[in-house]
């Protein structure tokens, strides 16, 4: 059962997980480096815990206590409780859902593990936005993409906002980063996946064209924002796309998170279902 403590200082040490959480780059640093990340709001808190992410500590303030009793007492870590005011000049912003949760991540999984059983998968490059990976995130949970690999300067799936975006999907939906790019891109098409780029090029195949729910192992490939693919990337894939552009190169365009949650239908439509 989670111990119930009271605190009314600020830089009160006991709360170390949860200070600067509007500091990106040293949220983006520490969190990886000392194996922990923030879970926001009683529903992505309750979505961590049955995905089986372990519990370092939780801060609510006092309203909150009633409504998540059963998760403070099923979790044997402790539940600090402070007046939103504190959370506030601890977090550097208004905790609207008054309760967040440190979690403990879990070991990455590896590419060469999530290919073997998977069939339709999303490789994202260089997407660095958080709110664009827990769209993203959140499309693949919904519309059945099996797994998703992250280019090494990818942004941390597990980053507050991405998760809170996401609503707790990037805890259902499996990742791995490739080690190396585009090189890590072999071992994509070596486990039997054809890989398609998603490209505004005017040039590309139209996704119905291409008909990808009747390929067996599918990867797509999605680019940041604005920039898109880059060359090596385009080369190691199938350039293909659908008739609107993935990124925001004009005025009556798709963002990629939108575009991305198209495309996924597209490769998942008529999926079987063994």
């Amino acid at each position: 059962m989670g111990e119930l403590i009271t605190i009314d200082t600020p830089d009160d040490p006991r709360l170390h997980d949860y200070t600067g959480l509007t500091d990106v780059e040293l949220r983006r640093r520490r969190e990886p480096a000392e194996g922990l990340f923030i879970a926001e709001g009683e529903k992505v808190i309750r979505r961590a815990g049955d995905a089986g992410y372990a519990m370092r500590s939780m801060l609510l303030s006092a309203k909150w206590v009633d409504t998540m009793r059963d998760v403070i007492d099923e979790a044997p870590a402790p539940v600090y409780v402070v007046e939103p005011e504190l959370a506030e000049r601890v977090t550097g912003y208004h905790v609207h859902r008054g309760a967040l949760a440190s979690m403990r991540r879990k070991p990455l999984h590896s590419a060469a593990d999530l290919l073997r059983a998977a069939r339709r998968v999303v490789v994202m490059e260089s997407v660095n936005d958080h709110t664009n990976i827990g769209a993203i995130f959140r499309s693949a949970a919904a519309l059945g993409i099996d797994a998703v690999l992250l280019s090494p300067d990818c942004a941390d799936p597990l980053y507050r906002r991405s998760v809170k975006v996401s609503m707790g999907a990037v805890f259902s939906v499996p990742y791995a980063r490739l080690d190396t790019w585009p090189a890590g891109l072999a071992t994509v098409g070596e486990a039997g996946f054809t890989l398609l780029a998603l490209t505004p090029d005017e040039r590309a195949e139209p996704l119905d064209e291409v008909a990808p729910h009747r390929m067996d192992r599918v990867a797509l490939m999605l680019g940041a924002e604005g920039d898109g693919l880059s060359r090596r990337a385009l080369a190691a894939g199938e350039p293909t796309g659908p008739a609107f552009p993935l990124c925001p190169t004009g005025s009556t365009v798709l963002n990629v998170g939108a575009a991305a949650a198209v495309a996924f239908y597209a490769v998942t439509a008529g999926r079987p279902t063994e």
